[in-house]
């Protein structure tokens, strides 16, 4: 399975410049081979706490049923963070839109970053359930940008939910960009899995995000990498192979010690 992730920047609050800036990354990679493009955090509204309040709106609305169509239209599923209004609360989700149009996963992020200058808390209510679904015969873990320094969200999902891919959609900023790096690689080792990685790059709100998005094997080694600055798409072709030889080679989830955990 081929498998893009576009690194873009985003238009605070104009839900159509970022709309168009999907369409185009979705037609690019769908022009490249690819069958699933993945893209960042919070791409309908950018990313920041007042411009999020002010737009956010239920997935009947605004953003959702756009990229529908733009999924439909190329005939590829599309992953991305996108906001979402239900009643009083507002949720930093991710969604999953198949090759034919439809919603078929969601995801509320259910770690939420508290370190100046973000202070998600005032804006978002936390998710309190992890989410993952079959496509094409892997298992994909979604999972949200602050959640890859939660090891225990990575293995929950590996061990009770068998995801063998992880899916971040990421707005992680520069002055921890190694940090990103580090994170999405030791997921991916210890897990013996994918992980694709589609972070930000730009700046929200004076927040400038380190772009560094990647395509990393169940061995740790890093098949497709991004700037940290550029708009650009990368892809990999994924292997039930590759997971396979990986986790034959070292039975690690065989050798735990759950007496001792």
């Amino acid at each position: 399975m081929k498998i893009a992730a576009a690194q873009i920047s985003c238009a605070l609050g104009d839900l159509d410049a970022n709309l168009s800036k999907i369409r185009e990354f979705s037609s690019r990679a769908k022009d490249a081979g690819a069958e699933l493009i993945v893209f960042p955090e919070m791409v309908d509204t950018g990313y920041s706490m007042p411009v999020i309040q002010k737009h956010a709106t239920p997935w009947t609305d605004g953003a959702v049923p756009e990229l529908r169509k733009i999924a439909k239209n190329f005939s590829i599923a599309i992953i991305g963070g996108v906001s979402e209004r239900d009643g009083a609360a507002i949720y930093n989700s991710q969604l999953v839109v198949d090759a034919n149009g439809q919603v078929v996963a969601k995801y509320r992020k259910t770690h939420l970053v508290t370190a100046a200058p973000i202070e998600e808390r005032t804006c978002f209510s936390g998710g309190n359930e992890f989410a993952s679904l079959t496509v094409a015969g892997f298992r994909f873990g979604l999972s949200i940008c602050y959640d890859l320094r939660f090891p225990e969200m990575c293995r929950t999902l590996a061990v009770e939910h068998g995801a063998n891919v992880f899916i971040t959609s990421s707005a992680w900023p520069f002055p921890r960009v190694e940090h990103l790096r580090i994170l999405a690689m030791a997921r991916a080792i210890e897990n013996q899995s994918y992980l694709i990685l589609a972070n930000r790059v730009g700046t929200d709100d004076g927040v400038t995000f380190c772009g560094t998005s990647a395509i990393i094997d169940p061995y740790g080694a890093i098949v497709a990498a991004a700037s940290v600055d550029r708009e650009e798409i990368i892809q990999a072709e994924i292997s039930d192979h590759v997971i396979d030889s990986v986790r034959n080679r070292m039975a690690v989830f065989a050798h735990r010690r759950m007496d001792l955990y």
